[in-house]
């Protein structure tokens, strides 16, 4: 019985207590950022429907995420899954990549400059006039003729095997050069294993120093939208217009000289396309570069993600912030 009442006496006491002293709420913002959820949207660009990733607060910076060849936006989903706490990520597929629309040779050219031209649409048509570009692959043709077309607009270039000098161009590229040399039914045809579901796998593995780090599903969705009918020749197509990005070189490169946009180079040492080489080439006319090079192959992220990423967040709190 005594446990029992000094049991209410202290209980009576503590309520008093916490009405003579009320509970003190501070007014002062938290400092506290968390991971916002990715979005699957899509926006209409002259017609078509443009899909696209989105995450992170539209108030935060903005990164502007574009893909290589064979993926879509679905190789930046480490970046949008651990930077939207501080950034604004935005990952557009291209028309006939990912799951934007997909429309034929006739209803669209498939070109690189026409690929620009509608993720610089997309862009603006989202009201983004400020931002940081990611490029990978297919990304740094996009992503610097959209860089030099508004070099305002640019506030730093991260880039993931994003190639922009010749001696960039790796032995991997000697089936495409005889491409380009005399397009014809043999030189197309030699081209066709890149889209079977070990030449896919290969683009994933190939230089990795652990393949088993590379998730299959990267191949096995790219298998799928390059086994849809036409899929070959559109590529085939952006393999043959390849050969006037390197057209573009100098003009990419004259940019990069005179407006010294903000770089980050992480990149996979081993990459068959573009190696190590075309890293370096950039020291030519960057004057500040960070410089990160990893012992892995064409989707470094796949392997080095949580570093690239940690280098990713460092870099843009000290140039953006």
């Amino acid at each position: 019985m005594k446990t029992i009442t000094t049991f209410y006496i202290l209980l009576g006491l503590f309520l008093v207590s916490c009405q003579q002293k009320p509970i003190e709420v501070s007014n002062e913002p938290s400092t506290v950022t968390t991971l916002q959820e990715v979005l699957y949207k899509s926006l209409e660009v002259d017609g078509l429907q443009i899909a696209y990733r989105e995450a992170g607060n539209p108030k935060n910076p903005t990164i502007v995420l574009l893909h290589g060849f064979p993926s879509s936006s679905h190789q930046y989903r480490k970046v949008l899954a651990t930077l939207s706490d501080e950034y604004h990520l935005i990952a557009p597929d291209y028309p006939g990549f990912g799951n934007s629309d997909f429309p034929t040779s006739e209803e669209y050219d498939y070109t690189f400059d026409n690929l620009a031209l509608t993720i610089d649409r997309f862009l603006e048509k989202k009201g983004l006039n400020e931002y940081a570009i990611m490029v990978q692959d297919y990304g740094a043709p996009v992503g610097f003729r959209i860089a030099t077309a508004h070099p305002e607009r640019i506030t730093a270039i991260i880039n993931q095997n994003g190639n922009a000098y010749e001696e960039g161009l790796g032995d991997a590229w000697q089936p495409i050069r005889e491409l380009w040399a005399d397009r014809n039914p043999t030189t197309e045809n030699a081209l066709l294993p890149v889209f079977s579901l070990d030449g896919l796998k290969w683009q994933y593995t190939h230089g990795t120093r652990n393949p088993e780090t590379v998730n299959p599903d990267t191949w096995n969705l790219d298998y799928l939208r390059l086994s849809r009918p036409n899929a070959h020749k559109v590529n085939i197509d952006l393999f043959y217009d390849y050969q006037n990005n390197i057209k573009l070189y100098p003009k990419w490169q004259q940019y990069l000289r005179e407006f010294q946009p903000p770089l980050l180079l992480v990149w996979g040492k081993n990459d068959a396309f573009f190696p190590e080489s075309g890293a370096t080439a950039f020291k030519k006319d960057v004057k500040n570069i960070d410089y990160n090079v990893y012992d892995t192959g064409h989707f470094a992220l796949e392997e080095d993600g949580d570093a690239i990423i940690k280098k990713m967040r460092l870099f843009m709190n000290q140039v953006i912030k």
